[in-house]
């Protein structure tokens, strides 16, 4: 494990879930997918790691295995509410660091959860920090659901979109497919959903108007941007495991899992 960094991690976790219900609970090579989590993560050498919960079953789940979990309020409108609260009743704020790993992310590499915390740290012009990697597929690029990122000179966010940007005006020609554009050089950047937070502005975050590109995008990152915010971007080397919101997912995931941790133990 690495050495304890001054940070919290905090999970979301709500059992609700359309695609597959009580997905915090489901079994990941004999224990809950939440509490895996909360394995992974405490590897980073977070001082804490908290799961925040919006049902009694997951905070009875995760106290059984060891794991500190809160009870939150179960209408919180998105994960930055709940989190939020989370860090009142743990009595965050200022700038101590905050770093949210989503409870569906049994797989998330404790390394990349460390340095979402180191940047922040380093980064005082920054509120919060994220990730993200090089895109190198086609299919990756073009696709909506692939949260795309552009960065200024100081590896700050410029925008996060759906679209395919950076666009690569003159890639559409010969070389094309179907009149789409090839890769632009540089890479673009893939966003990966993990948030270093300073726990000051995490609670204040869910008070401020959301923002008519938060609307269109449905990227609630983008508030942050809109008023005046800026998020520090560290560029991984490589993509991080796959996370969970089906069944086919999790069945994906269980069968890596056991390839990748035969005897069930996750060392970082």
């Amino acid at each position: 494990m690495a050495q304890p960094l001054p940070f919290t991690v905090l999970v979301p976790a709500r059992l609700a879930s359309t695609r597959l219900p009580n997905k915090p609970l489901a079994d990941i090579a004999g224990l809950p997918m939440v509490v895996r989590v909360a394995q992974r993560a405490a590897l980073s050498g977070a001082q804490r790691v908290v799961v925040a919960a919006d049902d009694p079953r997951i905070t009875e789940a995760c106290t059984a295995h060891g794991v500190q979990a809160l009870l939150t309020r179960h209408d919180h409108p998105s994960g930055s509410d709940r989190l939020a609260e989370a860090c009142t009743l743990l009595g965050l704020e200022g700038d101590d660091v905050v770093v949210n790993v989503q409870g569906d992310e049994p797989l998330i590499d404790p390394a990349l959860v460390r340095r979402c915390a180191e940047l922040l740290a380093e980064r005082p012009d920054c509120v919060m920090s994220t990730a993200a990697h090089a895109i190198h597929s086609r299919d990756d690029y073009l696709n909506p659901n692939v949260v795309k990122v552009v960065l200024d000179a100081a590896g700050r966010a410029l925008y996060f979109s759906r679209a395919p940007i950076a666009w690569w005006r003159d890639g559409v020609g010969p070389g094309s497919v179907d009149g789409l554009p090839a890769l632009p050089s540089p890479a673009p950047l893939r966003h990966v959903g993990l948030y270093g937070y300073r726990a000051g502005f995490l609670r204040r975050f869910p008070a401020l108007p959301p923002a008519p590109l938060e609307h269109t995008e449905a990227l609630e990152q983008l508030r942050v941007l809109w008023h005046g915010e800026r998020i520090a971007v560290h560029v991984a080397e490589g993509s991080p495991g796959p996370g969970v919101d089906t069944p086919e997912d999790l069945a994906r995931v269980q069968a890596l899992f056991a390839t990748l941790f035969p005897d069930g133990h996750t060392p970082g």
